[in-house]
């Protein structure tokens, strides 16, 4: 029996799909006749290297073996290969017709398990299949199912009103607190300011996740993720204006992947009342509708409880931020009757404390003043734990 027939019948039902990307035809059809016979056909070819923001939408059809010519472009074929090794588990090869050790070397450091030189010889590509077949994740066996994360989200009555700052701390303060996973995710898309609030640069954002849902899973989520000082795991809006439009089914896929892998999840949804479509508000342990006292956002808010939260009232938690008592002459009585329920919190108004911890990126929870005083406890309530016990200050000393 030849090597190559030994190898296909090492192969067996384990068929591989594969991506060859190749912009010279004729090295590339080289290697997609060498592949002729495997069980481990070509699923797709391409002509050309993909734009590198392009990657995460091509590992969207979870291939098995990614294959790369590396003569074309070495620098980019390179940079094609971290990209795609960094967001996807695939087994990344090259091939060439140069032996070049120190690039085989780089080639290696990129995430490249195999080097291929051409000519190839006889069962060189079966062999590599073979390989690649071994290196497949088998599937896990089946596992008593842990309990999903709770669920905390932020919603603001108006813009302005404070809830990316209210939702990174409350997260901060949770991940804290608590001791436990906690993951906050950016909703407020495009334009979401969570990263910035927290000094964080991140790599990868909530469109990645989101493009990608076919694909979701526990691993892939992870790779996604930014991690604060404070122990908390971020998924970042992104950078730069992404246009996006994503279904309520894929904002559940991502939801569903982050409680199952997180004790708490905190979303800033922004003003965003087209997530009430999705399972959000639904599965939610708690919603805190974010508003100020002005007559503008009362009234909002008054219509956002009357229309979106007749059946998840129980949960709903209406924060008062930046507040003032008696505020434009609005009294408890006023507010109360606006808001249909009595307010559950009240963030006091500091605005040096929180323009100051905004200014340089600082969560603002993770230092005492009476915002995070309040903001803590909020924490600890959710994450049910007890009220903390504050040190009182009296003439200057605390006791």
């Amino acid at each position: 029996m030849s090597t190559t027939t030994q190898d296909s019948d090492a192969l067996g039902a384990n068929v591989l799909t594969i991506a060859l990307i190749g912009p010279d035809q004729q090295r590339r059809g080289a290697v997609a006749i060498a592949l002729t016979g495997l069980q481990a056909g070509v699923t797709r070819e391409f002509a050309s290297y993909p734009e590198l923001d392009e990657v995460p939408r091509m590992l969207q059809d979870n291939y098995d073996v990614v294959i790369v010519d590396l003569d074309s472009n070495p620098e980019y074929a390179l940079d094609l290969i971290e990209a795609i090794c960094a967001l996807a588990s695939p087994t990344v090869m090259v091939y060439s017709a140069k032996t070049d050790s120190e690039l085989l070397v780089r080639c290696m450091r990129a995430g490249a398990r195999e080097f291929l030189t051409q000519p190839f010889s006889s069962g060189m590509i079966a062999e590599a299949m073979v390989r690649a077949s071994v290196r497949r994740p088998a599937p896990r066996p089946a596992e008593k199912k842990k309990a999903l994360g709770r669920m905390f989200v932020f919603l603001g009555a108006k813009g302005g009103s404070g809830v990316t700052t209210l939702a990174c701390n409350f997260a901060v303060s949770l991940a804290v607190e608590s001791g436990l996973n906690t993951l906050l995710i950016d909703l407020h898309l495009p334009l979401g300011d969570a990263a910035l609030d927290l000094g964080i640069t991140a790599q990868y954002s909530t469109v990645n996740a989101l493009q990608n849902a076919a694909r979701l899973d526990s691993n892939f989520l992870s790779r996604l993720l930014t991690k604060h000082s404070s122990g908390l795991s971020v998924l970042a809006a992104p950078g730069k204006f992404v246009p996006i439009q994503s279904t309520s089914d894929d904002i559940d896929k991502l939801l569903a992947v982050a409680r199952q892998d997180f004790d708490f999840v905190v979303v800033d949804c922004g003003t965003r009342l087209d997530l009430a479509d999705s399972a959000l508000f639904e599965q939610a342990a708690a919603i805190y509708l974010i508003t100020q006292v002005s007559i503008p956002e009362l009234r909002n808010s008054n219509r956002l409880v009357s229309e979106f939260f007749t059946k998840t009232a129980s949960k709903l938690e209406i924060v008062l931020n930046r507040y003032t008592p008696r505020s434009l002459g609005v009294d408890e009585e006023h507010i109360t009757k606006a808001l249909t329920r009595p307010a559950a919190w009240r963030v006091p108004n500091d605005y040096a404390t929180a323009r100051r911890t905004q200014n340089t990126a600082t969560a603002l929870s993770l230092e005492d003043s009476p915002i995070s005083r309040v903001i803590r406890q909020m924490a600890r309530t959710a994450a049910g734990l007890p009220e903390a016990v504050e040190k009182k200050k009296k003439f200057g000393i605390f006791r």
